[in-house]
């Protein structure tokens, strides 16, 4: 369980406090109709029509046939979620949005969080499921605090201190919640409508504090929610669902509780579709769906055929790369040859603490299953694009190494939770006595183990190229999967492929242009013609605010003899450097860091990387998909941060340095080929 060593304190400490064991009992049965169950609601398919929302300002900026780059992030939880309420998060929606456009706003934690540079794009997506009731809950004044579920849960979130009882309190909530309103329904203490019209309700404040904070030209924000489900087996399949307008919306999401199948969701999604309702679904934490999410079967367990690829294009055109809870790019296992593959590495199924299997679950061999699915049955489900996001569940997206503050409020609020830091005596021996598996030795100091919080990562951002910041050309810039991902820093991406850039001047005002005009960019197809080579324009500009760019680099996937083939190629240096034509490597450029501070190494990287580049391994005929990934020279991570404040030595067995990096969306390379058996 996720937070079980709360629990355990909490047993401890307060003992003959647990409560009634035919309650423990009446729980435990709730959580495993939860957990198996297919349906507990019916789902609905209303749709209610919203008042059209004001024109934009004459005065906003004039659209860019070039395209500008936008920034923003589209998995942000607030306290409308059960789970977050449980944390301590009080952030509502409109606070949220007031966060990402640069405001300061309250943590859990009891200081105020705020970013170094606004967002362009934000989107709330609170869980479906319950969403909003917990808050009817905690508030005595409503209807449903008044039946006896919900007695527990009055006035939990009055006050905030996160010591031991405030988090054995808050474990018993985050476990508790959801087999209680399951059980209540179950024995008919409360019926459906007690569930939907607090979800409505809730949906309406998300839906209203969007439209309230959407500046068109300025700011964007999306109508959305998330989709949580899993396998029995506690294997990860979350999407994001995000609406291109709020003209016209469901009354109502659709949720766990009406369908545990993604499959159920898409057909829910199709069926909004033909009532002009336009969506799509975002995965996220496939590193922590054990395999299922990239999965060679439908739920059934059924072979993928054409109908299910062209069902699942239709709807989830994107898939999240990074985030808190991890980078889902590549795992070393499955990337031996990539020396960068080992990147902010979450080894263990969501919310759990068993191990994932990596292959299934990671972007790039899914890239490379849909190779093989096309070869063999011409069906390829997973060709699609890359965003980032951060999963926060305080409303505030926690982006930057230097000013980390964790993602769940009064659980990782501090270094100690986070297990950066030695545990102080109280903790240590305390966790010790309760649960010693939660307490880890490490150069001689004893650090907690939350639930891997130490695996956690300050991430991540989604990056469109779009015409203008609206909703339209922000959503049309994901539908068309021009999309990349950022580890949290705001680098910026361009990756194009055509027959008609190989002369394209690296120099030339126009390239831009000239890119979109002989060329394809990411997230698009490029269609074999006969057996002409195509060049590839790789573009990158730094963050100004953090370290500056080392390397780009394209990796190619393709089959061979039925096997996954990849290869990492360096295509551009920085600092004059030029890449080794055997290696495929860019000489070392001598950034460094300083442990001791965690100054980094002056007046060396690049601010912009530019490179025209062909595959000296291109084999016509050969389907095979291209992206590109940016690296930053190496900087301290969060981690190192909070050891080097708190006066300690970093963690010997966490890795003291990262470089931040950016990917974008594929380009693939589409070719006939002889079907071939296909080995994973």
């Amino acid at each position: 369980m996720f937070f079980r060593i709360a629990t355990v304190l909490a047993i401890t400490l307060t003992a003959g406090c647990s409560g009634d064991p035919s309650e423990s009992a009446k729980r435990e049965e709730a959580r495993d109709y939860y957990r198996t169950n297919n349906m507990i609601l019916p789902g609905s398919d209303e749709i209610i029509t919203f008042a059209s929302l004001p024109e934009p300002s004459a005065s906003r900026p004039a659209p860019n046939p070039e395209r500008n780059a936008y920034f923003g992030d589209l998995h942000v939880h607030t306290t409308l979620s059960f789970d977050a309420s449980a944390f301590g998060t009080t952030a509502s929606p409109a606070d949220a949005y007031r966060y990402a456009q640069g405001e300061a706003i309250r943590h859990p934690g009891g200081f105020d969080v705020q970013l170094a540079q606004p967002l362009d794009f934000y989107a709330v997506t609170d869980h479906a499921v319950m969403l909003g009731l917990i808050n009817e809950a905690e508030d005595t004044s409503t209807t449903v605090s008044q039946y006896a579920f919900a007695k527990p849960y009055h006035n939990i979130n009055e006050s905030v201190d996160g010591g031991i009882l405030d988090l054995a309190k808050r474990s018993k909530v985050f476990s508790n919640f959801i087999s209680d309103v399951v059980a209540s329904l179950l024995d008919g203490t409360i019926n459906d409508a007690v569930v939907n019209n607090a979800l409505k309700s809730g949906w309406m404040q998300t839906i209203d504090a969007a439209n309230t904070a959407y500046k068109p030209g300025t700011f964007t924000t999306f109508a959305g929610y998330e989709f949580t489900s899993s396998t029995d087996e506690r294997e990860a399949l979350h999407r994001n669902v995000i609406f291109r307008g709020t003209e016209r919306l469901p009354a109502r999401p659709f949720s766990r509780f009406n369908s545990m199948n993604p499959e159920g969701l898409w057909d829910w999604m199709d069926r909004l579709r033909e009532q002009e309702v336009e969506s799509l679904a975002i995965p996220h934490n496939s590193n922590g769906s054990n395999g299922a999410m990239f999965a060679f079967t439908d739920w059934d367990g059924n072979p993928i055929d054409q109908e299910y690829a062209e069902q699942r294009l239709r709807n989830e055109p994107l898939v999240e790369i990074t985030q808190v809870k991890g980078t889902s790019d590549t795992h070393p296992a499955l990337s031996k040859n990539d020396e960068w593959a080992n990147f902010e590495i979450f080894p263990m199924r969501t919310s759990t603490r068993i191990p994932s299997n990596p292959r299934g679950s990671y972007v790039r061999n899914a890239w490379q299953r849909g190779l093989a699915m096309r070869e063999s049955d011409d069906a390829n489900p997973y060709q699609f694009g890359v965003v980032g996001a951060s999963d926060t569940h305080t409303g505030a997206a926690s982006l930057e190494e230097d000013d980390y503050f964790g993602k769940i409020g009064a659980f990782d609020s501090t270094a100690e939770k986070r297990g950066s830091v030695p545990a102080s005596f109280l903790y240590g021996t305390l966790v010790k006595l309760a649960a010693p598996e939660m307490v880890e030795e490490v150069d001689g100091e004893d650090y907690l183990d939350f639930s891997g919080y130490k695996y956690w990562s300050a991430s991540g951002i989604a990056g469109v190229w779009a015409e203008e910041n609206t909703r339209e050309a922000i959503y049309d810039a994901l539908r068309r999967k021009e999309t990349f991902a950022t580890s949290g820093t705001r680098i910026k991406i361009r990756f194009f492929a055509g027959y008609g850039l190989a002369d394209a001047r690296l120099d030339s005002p126009d390239l831009a242009s000239a890119a979109y005009r002989d060329g394809i960019t990411m997230g698009g197809t490029l269609q074999a013609s006969d057996d002409q080579q195509p060049t590839f324009l790789t573009w990158a500009v730094a963050d100004p605010n953090t370290a500056r760019l080392q390397r780009v680099q394209v990796i190619k996937g393709w089959l061979e003899d039925g096997e996954h083939r990849e290869q990492v190629y360096d295509v551009a240096c920085s600092d004059g450097l030029s890449v080794n034509p055997q290696t495929h490597r860019c000489p070392d450029n001598g950034a460094r860091v300083n442990l001791d501070d965690c100054s980094i190494t002056a007046d060396v990287g690049s601010s912009e990387l530019k490179a025209l580049w062909q595959d000296p391994d291109f084999t016509p005929g050969q389907d095979a998909f291209y992206y590109a990934r940016v690296l930053e020279n190496p900087v301290c991570r969060w981690s190192t941060w909070d050891a080097i404040r708190a006066g300690e030595k970093p963690r010997s067995d966490l890795q003291a340095t990262l470089q931040e990096r950016a990917w974008s969306s594929p380009i693939w390379y589409s070719a006939s080929s002889e079907k071939n058996h296909f080995v994973d």
